[in-house]
């Protein structure tokens, strides 16, 4: 243990404690090769002061972005089950867009329903089950100002749903009605005066959409059997009310609404749900780019400690130079608020400097040289 003392300063805490479990019970000079080797391989990984990060960062992503074709990967035989992907997946991320087209989850499951116990049954209860899913027939009876909904048996037993919790659900929702359910015929009929007949087609209307059972905001399910265990693959997502179900493995399913993630783990997990996002998205295009790039990208998004897109909204007007600010877009305006509240540009960064047609601060350009002057006497 004496022999890596000397590298607990100039390793990372993580790679550290990594390394003093990998060499526990090693002889002192077979811990110290390896030691070395691991100090050699992070000074080579670590970037040179002044190298400029932003700009290898956005080219090492655009240059294979440009390239990548405008996929649509589906799970074969159900339609509602598309997931955006390719670039149209990366900008949604990149952008910060809090409604995305295609929000999923990956529902994994804990023993003994990760083994396919009960899967179908388990599936179905988290999908949102609302009143239309179990009607067959709607029918507005004119003389009495009811309307008549029959309901299929099969599909009421498939989804475990019973009269009661229908009635509950009715009553419960829409106020000022009588319901009843007389052989699989719900029965609903206003309370009050005579109603007109759009006023009795707008209430069948909305008796379609009453939310009866499961999680809210799933509108589909899948399981699929990933390796040697079951999970549950859904269109829509409701993390919050997902992790709080008994059978669920709450440590590792995820979805991919990086908003819902900041609300309910912290910006930290939605850092690491942006880098995991974009990482899938380069890889299943059969693209090759290093996840600093990514984590570059993730950390200036999530720098401000919410979510930000990289457009003129987001991280751009965060920027403190104002011609940085300028040249992205909107060039008029950024220039004659600054100029209004006599804003000063201290030009630090890159862009404003190229506009000026000055050294830019990376590399080379990065070190000012200070001389002593020496006074001479004329």
């Amino acid at each position: 243990m004496a022999t890596l003392k000397e590298y607990q300063d100039k390793l990372p805490p993580k790679l550290f404690e990594e390394l003093k479990d990998e060499t526990k019970g090693m002889a002192d000079s077979k811990a110290k090769k390896v030691a070395e080797a691991v100090y050699e391989e992070f000074r080579m990984s670590r970037v040179e002061p002044g190298e400029s990060v932003g700009l290898v960062g956005a080219e090492s992503i655009g240059e294979p972005g440009t390239q990548m074709t405008l996929n649509t990967f589906h799970f074969a035989g159900v339609a509602e089950m598309n997931v955006t992907m390719g670039l149209p997946r990366i900008i949604e991320i990149l952008d910060g867009r809090a409604k995305i087209k295609t929000p999923m989850m990956e529902i994994f499951l804990k023993n003994p329903y990760n083994k396919g116990k009960d899967i179908k049954k388990i599936a179905l209860s988290v999908r949102e089950t609302v009143f239309r899913d179990i009607a067959t027939e709607f029918l507005i009876n004119l003389a009495d100002s009811t309307i008549e909904a029959k309901m299929s048996k099969k599909k009421m037993d498939d989804l475990s749903v019973t009269d009661n919790m229908v009635l509950k659900a009715i009553t419960g929702t829409v106020k000022g009605i009588t319901a009843r359910i007389k052989e699989n015929v719900l029965i609903v009929k206003t309370k009050g005066k005579e109603e007109s007949l759009n006023e009795i087609y707008r209430l069948k209307e909305k008796l379609k959409d009453i939310f009866i059972k499961g999680v809210k905001g799933i509108k589909q399910v899948l399981p699929v059997k990933r390796e040697d265990e079951f999970i549950i693959i859904t269109a829509g997502t409701n993390l919050n009310e997902v992790l709080q179900l008994e059978f669920v493995d709450e440590e590792r399913t995820i979805t991919n609404d990086i908003f819902e993630i900041a609300d309910i783990l912290g910006i930290e997990a939605a850092r690491q749900a942006i880098i995991n996002e974009v990482y899938k998205v380069i890889e299943s295009q059969g693209l090759n780019v290093d996840i600093r790039h990514i984590m570059l990208v993730a950390d200036t998004i999530c720098s401000a400690g919410r979510i930000k897109g990289i457009t003129r909204y987001g991280v751009v007007s965060e920027k403190s130079s104002v011609l940085a600010r300028a040249s992205f877009e909107t060039p008029i305006r950024h220039i004659i608020n600054a100029s209004l509240v006599g804003e000063v540009d201290e030009l630090t960064s890159v862009v404003e400097n190229v506009m000026l047609n000055q050294p830019i601060p990376v590399g080379t350009g990065l070190p000012g040289l200070v001389t002593k002057s020496t006074k001479v006497d004329k």
